[in-house]
């Protein structure tokens, strides 16, 4: 089965509610604030979910019971004023709740923007699945990188307000690791967490006709081996169009890391592009999941067919 496009909600106006979640990790307060500060200074309406300052009593890496995360997740999907909804961190849990969520009631809820990255990976994947649509993998609110990094910032802003003016992604840094230039609908996000969701419900079998965006943080190469190698012999990766690399925070010497990844992804045959920008790293560009898109080595860009939103 080969990708193809997914559906495009509406790019935000101003004035528009959006609804601030917490699917993964505890949000730290102060952050959280200091995200919506940045929020309302673009004229948009943002509303904290119940549950967001929750801490799981007995498991602390989570922001409280599985069963409230998605609730709030939901209500805020399924809620008609709201036109977004952001995630407040990553950090682990969005697989503990997915299957906790009402599908069927948030399709009948219409498309709406979701951004977020890291462990959210699990839910962009599983919107896509179960609903068809295309998502924002881009800095969540009370994330540092989102709170003191402008070009973050503006990344989101334009692509969430202005999304014609965002049609070619990439960064000084960015070039080409494995020669090539590929069409392909883009998809991605974490690796560890692709691979984590593999033969789960809501992983699609195979990225055959993608371009695929991957990124992780804290990862050692040895680890980061092992999760490539997962997906290649899983045959996940058989047919991709080509691959976007973001940024390895903490995962090593980026020459090892660099060596590692032109190793396990360089006999694929399709073009690499590496650091374009997006991730954990000190800036993260927000990528739509879902569009038709270019990746083109020799320029050292991704560039979309059409905006990421309506």
């Amino acid at each position: 089965m080969t990708l193809t496009p997914l559906t495009r909600p509406a790019r935000l106006r101003p004035g528009a509610r959006v609804a601030v979640v917490a699917p993964s990790g505890p949000v730290p307060a102060e952050r959280l604030e200091a995200g919506l500060d940045i929020l309302r200074g673009w004229d948009l309406d943002p509303v904290v979910a119940p549950h967001v300052l929750d801490v799981h009593s007995r498991f602390g890496y989570l922001a409280g019971r599985d069963e409230d995360r998605a609730r709030d997740l939901q209500e805020a999907w399924c809620d008609p004023a709201v036109s977004a909804v952001l995630c407040a961190r990553g950090g682990y849990g969005a697989q503990r709740m997915a299957d906790l969520l009402d599908w069927t009631a948030m399709r009948a809820a219409g498309p709406k923007v979701f951004v977020g990255y890291s462990d959210i990976t699990a839910l962009h994947e599983a919107f896509a699945r179960r609903l068809g649509l295309v998502t924002l993998h881009g800095p969540m609110t009370a994330a540092m990188t989102f709170l003191k990094d402008s070009g973050t910032q503006e990344s989101l802003r334009a692509t969430l307000f202005e999304p014609e003016s965002v049609r070619t992604l990439g960064q000084d840094t960015a070039r080409g690791l494995v020669p090539g230039r590929a069409p392909g609908i883009t998809l991605g996000g974490c690796v560890s967490m692709l691979a984590a969701e593999l033969s789960t419900p809501y992983a699609r079998p195979s990225a055959a006709g993608g371009l695929l965006m991957i990124e992780d943080v804290g990862e050692e190469p040895y680890r980061l081996d092992r999760i490539l190698t997962q997906l290649l012999r899983s045959g996940w990766l058989d047919g991709v169009a080509g691959i976007g690399l973001g940024s390895w925070a903490e995962c090593g010497p980026y020459e090892d890391v660099r060596a590692l990844l032109l190793d396990r992804l360089g006999g694929l045959g399709v073009p690499v592009v590496e650091e374009l920008g997006f991730g954990h790293g000190e800036s993260n560009l927000t990528v739509p999941l879902g569009v038709p898109a270019v990746l083109d080595a020799e320029s050292a860009t991704l560039t979309l067919d059409v905006p990421a939103l309506l």
